[in-house]
Order: C-alpha cells, then sequence, then structure tokens
C-alpha cells in the first residue's frame, strides 16, 4: 500500500499539536519518559509516534524497530500496536510480521484533503482552466520541504502520460524542484525560507534542477516578484509547469496552482507557456482567491 500522506495532513499534524515543540524527524526526542504537559494524553501521543514513524520510503516496520526508536518497551510497543491494528490503523505483513499503515489511515488522509475549505472553493475552478487550456491543472499546499497534492485535473492530450509521474491527490514531490513548491517556498518569510532551504536536500533530479541554495533563492527572489513560477524540466526532463500562488482571506499564500504539459505535446518554449497561459493561471487564481475572501491589499 502506498504510503498514503505520509501523516501529514492529518496524523503527524494532531501529534505536532499535543507537543509544545515541532523538532526535525531526526532529532525526535523520545516518547518514553518524557515529562509531558500533564493536561495532555501520554498514550494518544505514543500511539501517533507511532504511526508518524511510517514514511513513503519506510512502509514497513517491524515491533522492535520502532520500540526501539521511541524508547519503549517491546511489551508496551506490542499493546500499543496491537491496539491499533484491531482498530484498523495498522496491519501486519503475514511474511515477514512486520506492519504497515491501515486503510483507516488512508480514510483519515482522505477526510482531511476533502474537509479542506479551499479545495472545495477551488474544485470547480480549476476544472475549468484543465477544460478551457487543454492541460493538467494542479492545486497544492506546501509541508515542510514538500509539496501535498490536494486537487488535480488530468487532461485526456497526448503525451498525458509523461507528465502523470503516478500523481494522486495526496502525492507527495520536493517543493526545490516544482512550479508549486517554488510558488510556496517564496513567500515564506526570510528566516523560514532559509531554515527550510537549508534542510533540503539540493539532488539534481532534471536536467535544469536548481542544486545549490544561492540559486534558489534567487529563482525564488524572481518568482516574489512576478508572481510567476516556472518548472523548465527541474523534475524530469521534458516536464514544464508554471505556477501561481492562491492567496486567503488575510492576505497569506494558502495554496498554489499550476498547469503542466510535456514537450512531447508540443514544441512550445518556456516563454510561449508563460505568455499563452499564464494568464488564464492568474485569473484562477484571483477567482478562487476572492471566493476564499482575499481582497488585494489586504496583505
Amino acid at each position: 500500500m502506498p504510503g498514503a500522506f505520509d501523516l501529514s495532513i492529518s496524523l503527524s499534524n494532531m501529534s505536532n499539536r499535543a507537543q509544545a515543540t515541532q523538532p526535525q524527524p531526526a532529532q525526535r526526542p523520545r516518547a518514553a519518559g518524557r515529562q509531558g504537559d500533564p493536561g495532555l494524553s501520554q498514550s494518544l501521543e505514543r500511539g501517533l509516534s507511532i504511526l508518524s514513524a511510517f514514511k513513503a520510503d519506510r512502509a514497513l516496520i517491524g515491533t522492535t524497530e520502532l520500540a526501539r526508536e521511541l524508547g519503549l518497551g517491546i511489551s508496551t510497543t506490542h499493546r500499543y500496536i496491537a491496539t491499533l491494528a484491531r482498530l484498523g490503523y495498522l496491519e501486519q505483513e503475514p511474511t515477514t510480521r512486520r506492519y504497515r499503515l491501515g486503510l483507516r489511515v488512508v480514510d483519515l488522509g482522505f477526510a482531511a484533503i476533502n474537509s479542506m475549505e479551499i479545495r472545495q472553493i477551488a474544485s470547480p475552478h480549476l476544472q475549468r482552466l484543465s477544460n478551457e487550456t487543454g492541460f493538467t491543472v494542479n492545486m497544492a499546499i506546501l509541508d515542510g520541504v514538500e509539496i501535498v497534492y490536494v486537487d488535480r485535473y488530468r487532461s485526456t492530450r497526448p503525451g498525458q502520460r509523461q507528465i502523470d509521474l503516478n500523481l494522486h491527490v495526496g502525492a507527495r514531490l520536493p517543493a526545490y524542484c516544482t512550479s508549486l513548491g517554488k510558488a510556496l517556498l517564496a513567500y515564506l518569510d526570510g528566516d523560514e525560507r532559509r531554515r527550510t532551504i537549508e534542510s533540503m536536500a539540493l539532488t539534481r533530479l532534471g536536467p535544469n534542477t536548481f542544486t545549490t541554495a544561492a540559486t534558489l533563492n534567487a529563482e525564488l527572489d524572481r518568482v516574489r516578484t512576478t508572481g510567476l513560477a516556472v518548472n523548465n524540466e527541474e523534475l524530469a526532463y521534458g516536464l514544464r509547469s508554471i505556477a501561481v500562488p492562491v492567496h486567503g482571506a488575510s492576505g497569506e499564500v494558502v495554496a498554489a496552482i499550476n498547469l503542466s504539459l510535456h514537450t512531447s505535446m508540443g514544441a512550445v518554449s518556456m516563454a510561449e507557456v508563460v505568455s499563452r497561459y499564464g494568464p488564464p493561471l492568474r485569473k484562477t487564481a484571483t477567482a478562487i482567491a476572492a471566493r476564499v475572501g482575499y481582497r488585494r491589499g489586504s496583505d
């Protein structure tokens, strides 16, 4: 089963609210022996910590491994795991006897995404933009160093398969090499942007990936000035996209939308993509923001 939402849309956020701070995963304090807020439930925190240990690239974990990582005893960890499995949040793999996330986690993830007001408001606008342009249109939010797709309308044009990349609602991609990610990163305040970029591994994924903090920051400054981000084969060969931010009622950037295409769909330059499809993309973002309650100048 795929890593679903890496628990970041639902369970991890619940766990984060139960903690006074939000340390990086590699520095996560051990669950046992921790002097927490007496008003919080230690059992709930431990259960959520177990679920949060599962990642897209770490789908199967054993009881001993979880116990060691969280600083719990084997018998204690087993009780938590047994409870979570009985409720459908974990499933045991019969051959290895290790555990993976259960379908209840997937249900929670989709429920969280479907409950997002911005997604409900944006949906008809994104569908209309995809129909009018004939290209795939997406909406995403920023979660740490990644983007999470919260809505997606696919094109039926030839060449669509090349840009799918197994993407779906709930899928994640690195923020630094996607137009959606850059449209979101550009609007972080200075300190938050610096910390976020410092925590990224700027690995080359496409022929034009930005692989240094200096070049990425210069690109994000350009995005903030123009209000439009581009991805010119930074994520994968032949993949191009443009993205714009979507503002919330108080002026903050709450999401980004993009339009993506593949060079196999037609030999158009990046400049042509921006000039031809930038205006309808901006118009769509403005319409969504207006429905959310944003008025230019409120930020």
